[in-house]
């Protein structure tokens, strides 16, 4: 497949997927990207200015801007989503936000003393629920 291709879907997919995130109604006030050419083309900056929204990218080279971003995701896939194998939209939004509940809440970091971040930054719990990862129990629960 050659370069062009491989731009212009990968162009295209940004694009569709913009139109979806704006078809929901809701609209960030900016928008960051990294300078790949689907994010660079007058196409793509001229949607996201005509729809309101600021356009920033990250400087030439900064590949580590997003690192600890990029752990989060990594973190939450490994650990909830390729086990769940959620079926459907809803499910996922439903189990991730379950995840995040635990991730914040019961889950020691190492970084962190082997506290939870609800520990070191003073954040109170968003609902009662104990969410049981996949093959363990919660912090304190018993199964």
């Amino acid at each position: 497949m050659g370069r062009a291709r491989r731009t212009l879907s990968a162009e295209l997919k940004a694009r569709m997927a913009l139109e979806a995130a704006l078809g929901t109604g809701r609209r960030p006030e900016i928008v960051n990207t990294d300078q790949g050419c689907q994010f660079t083309s007058e196409a793509w900056t001229g949607l996201v200015e005509a729809s309101g929204i600021a356009v920033s990218m990250d400087g030439r080279g900064r590949v580590y801007d997003n690192i600890f971003v990029e752990w989060l995701w990594r973190t939450v896939k490994y650990e909830d989503v390729y086990l769940k194998d959620y079926q459907t939209p809803a499910e996922a939004r439903l189990g991730v936000g379950r995840y995040f509940g635990f991730y914040n809440h019961q889950r020691p970091h190492q970084a962190l003393g082997y506290r939870t971040p609800a520990e070191v930054y003073g954040l109170a719990a968003v609902g009662t629920e104990a969410v049981r990862p996949v093959g363990g129990e919660a912090a304190g629960v018993a199964a």
